[in-house]
């Protein structure tokens, strides 16, 4: 396989090559105002554990170990600039910014700006499959091929194996041909049924259910489902439904390649010259349901507890608490114990949530539901680094220090 098709079956990510990123020295980190992390219900209990605490308190001394930690990062992996925010209720917050938004102005990496965010998309698109499972107008043990015509073996696929990666059908973002005309034309836009028409030339890769195996494919199936059952197009409806109800008025699904200001440049070598580009304006469409949204990291703490729980934060349940329990049933991917995906979130040593990275950025999602922390971070390249995805290294560096218990260790082919 070459290394391109390899990084392609992480998610919603296209690449070349893999290389270095020159990034300046990093500078002292962008102070967010302090805030206080809201009241939630525990949804697990914080037990004592070998390695002391749960989760370490948030002191001055941890803070520094945290700057310095991510620094390191920061320079080892050439990333240009990241933000990183920690909560846990009755604790101070860390959330700082370090290095810069864009390389060409030295303009600062700040916590307010709009970031692409990648597969983190699919825990919309999948919350927005739930709702419409919970008002019977889907069902999850149905066949996709009720819903869309023309999907190789769509009598037999489930949308529940399109939800948890266990379909078999081939993945459109490692098409050779696709790739080639998204790097040479990465600012036309894609539709979904083309999206598919790149996966569906292909052989299905293994009977459905036999095997996990993370693909975009799945997530334009579903999107496609949402739209058709709910009569409104997926952005809509997840705005409708999922991101007003739960305050996040900064996220939003676009609908070609418009990015709301301030926003981070986004630098990445996925390019059909191998070089390094801004990929800020490219068109996110080929990501669709699997990855086009843009977020912020105020939104995106907002949203790692709503999806780890089902719950909005006035109260309201987002999707049953029937049906957030079949989501939270996470089958181990069979590439690293402690790590399991299911309904479109994963279980990483016990941090819910989801990783995205698409060309020029890179997002991590994530909730203890057993200390009730939140952790966002959020990149603005998508180089990686020894073979990992930057956002896993800062994720286990970070995780290291505060819950040294559950230590975010996603495979070295990471999940998006």
């Amino acid at each position: 396989m070459s290394q391109s098709s390899a990084r392609l079956l992480r998610g919603a990510t296209v690449a070349v090559t893999v290389g270095t990123l020159l990034a300046p020295p990093a500078a002292a980190p962008v102070w967010a105002t302090p805030a206080s992390a809201p009241a939630a219900p525990a949804t697990g209990s914080p037990g004592p554990s070998p390695s002391g605490p749960a989760v370490r308190d948030l002191t001055p001394v941890v803070a520094r170990q945290l700057d310095a930690a991510v620094r390191k990062v920061m320079r080892e992996a050439d990333i240009p600039g990241a933000t990183v925010g920690i909560w846990t209720p009755g604790q101070p917050s860390y959330v700082r910014s370090f290095g810069v938004a864009d390389t060409s102005t030295g303009r600062r990496m700040t916590p307010d700006l709009y970031m692409r965010i990648g597969s983190e998309t699919k825990t919309f698109t999948v919350s927005a499959l739930l709702q419409l499972v919970d008002r019977k107008k889907v069902g999850l043990d149905d066949p996709i091929g009720k819903y869309v015509d023309g999907v190789p073996g769509g009598d037999r696929i489930t949308l529940r194996q399109l939800a948890d990666m266990r379909s078999g059908l081939f993945n459109y973002s490692a098409d050779p041909g696709f790739v080639k005309e998204l790097t040479s034309h990465p600012q036309r836009g894609f539709t979904p049924r083309q999206l598919l028409a790149y996966s569906f030339k292909h052989p299905v890769l293994f009977p459905p259910g036999q095997k996990f195996s993370y693909c975009n494919t799945n997530l334009i199936l579903l999107g496609l489902v949402v739209e058709k059952q709910s009569g409104q197009r997926l952005g809509d409806y997840i705005e409708q439904h999922v991101t007003d109800p739960a305050g996040m008025r900064d996220t939003l699904f676009p609908t070609g390649n418009e990015f709301p200001s301030p926003h981070a440049q986004g630098y990445t070598e996925q390019t059909a010259n191998g070089e390094v580009a801004d990929a800020a304006d490219w068109n996110p469409s080929w990501g669709w349901a699997a990855g086009a949204m843009i977020s912020t990291l105020e939104n995106l703490r907002i949203w790692a507890r709503t999806v780890a729980t089902g719950q909005f934060p006035d109260g309201e349940r987002m999707i049953s608490a029937a049906t957030q329990q079949q989501r939270l049933i996470t089958p181990q991917t069979g590439t690293i114990k402690g790590a399991g995906y299911g309904l479109g979130i994963f279980d990483v040593q016990g941090w819910i949530g989801h990783n995205g990275s698409l060309p020029g950025y890179e997002s991590l999602t994530v909730h203890l539901p057993s200390t009730r922390t939140t952790l966002v971070v959020l990149l603005n390249t998508d180089t990686d680094y020894q073979g990992q995805e930057p956002t896993t290294v800062l994720g286990r560096a970070i995780t290291t220090i505060i819950t040294p218990a559950h230590v975010y260790n996603l495979p070295v082919t990471p999940t998006g």
